[in-house]
């Protein structure tokens, strides 16, 4: 047979790698292979460690000193800002690669 083609609205709800039959064993597969699943993690050793690392918590972010200081949010909620994100965001890479922090910290500027 045919492999199953895609038409240009099924895009995104239909997996091109599921057999011609129907059965879901080409989608259940790639997700097995492709995805990982997490349950919430806790945001606390991230927040001390950005704190260390210059970080000014919420509590005491005066906009007036800093007011073109980065937000900083963890798992959804505002924790605190930074002055330079880059370099916070520099550190937080080079030690997610070195398994100090958590491999599934992800993030986005």
């Amino acid at each position: 047979g045919q492999p199953p083609q895609l038409h240009n609205t099924h895009w995104g709800l239909v997996c091109p790698v599921e057999t011609p039959e129907g059965q879901a064993c080409g989608l259940v597969k790639n997700l097995d292979l492709m995805c990982y699943l997490s349950v919430s993690s806790p945001g606390d050793p991230l927040i001390d460690f950005m704190i260390h690392r210059g970080m000014e918590v919420v509590e005491e972010y005066e906009p007036t000193r800093y007011p073109h200081a980065t937000k900083i949010f963890v798992n959804g909620s505002w924790v605190g800002v930074h002055s330079d994100p880059k370099h916070l965001v520099h550190q937080v890479l080079s030690t997610r690669r070195k398994n100090v922090v958590q491999f599934e910290v992800s993030l986005v500027r």
